[in-house]
C-alpha cells in the first residue's frame, strides 16, 4: 500500500489546480544513478483504470503505481516539505536500504 501526507495531498491538489486538469499522480521507479533506483513521480489526467497497475483513492486524489514497481514500494508514504528555500515531495520507503550520496537514487 502506498500513503500520501495530508500536506502532500494539499499540494497535488493545488499543482492539479495549476494545471487546470488531471485526477492524481502516478508514482514508480526508474533506473538510474548509482545505486540503482530513482522515484519517479508524473500528474495522472485520467481516472481512467489501465491493466497493469494499482490504484489508491486518497481525499479524491488518485495514486497510481505500476504494479511491478509494488515490491520496492510497498508499505511507502510521500510526504512534502520545505527545508529552507527548497521544497519537494519527499518518498519514506521502509524498502530502501540505502541512498547514493547525491540523495539522486536509492538501494533496496
Amino acid at each position: 500500500m502506498i500513503t500520501a501526507t495530508p500536506v502532500a495531498l494539499n499540494k497535488i491538489k493545488q499543482n492539479l489546480t495549476k494545471r487546470g486538469k488531471g485526477v492524481g499522480i502516478l508514482v514508480g521507479t526508474t533506473t538510474k544513478g548509482c545505486s540503482g533506483y530513482a522515484y519517479m513521480l508524473e500528474y495522472l489526467d485520467s481516472k481512467e483504470y489501465t491493466e497493469g497497475v494499482t490504484d489508491y483513492m486518497y481525499d479524491n486524489v488518485v495514486i497510481r503505481v505500476c504494479n511491478k514497481d509494488l515490491l520496492l514500494l510497498d508499505g511507502m508514504e510521500i510526504d512534502y516539505i520545505r527545508k529552507g528555500l527548497n521544497e519537494g515531495f519527499e518518498f519514506n520507503n521502509p524498502n530502501e536500504k540505502d541512498r547514493c550520496g547525491c540523495n539522486e537514487s536509492f538501494r533496496v
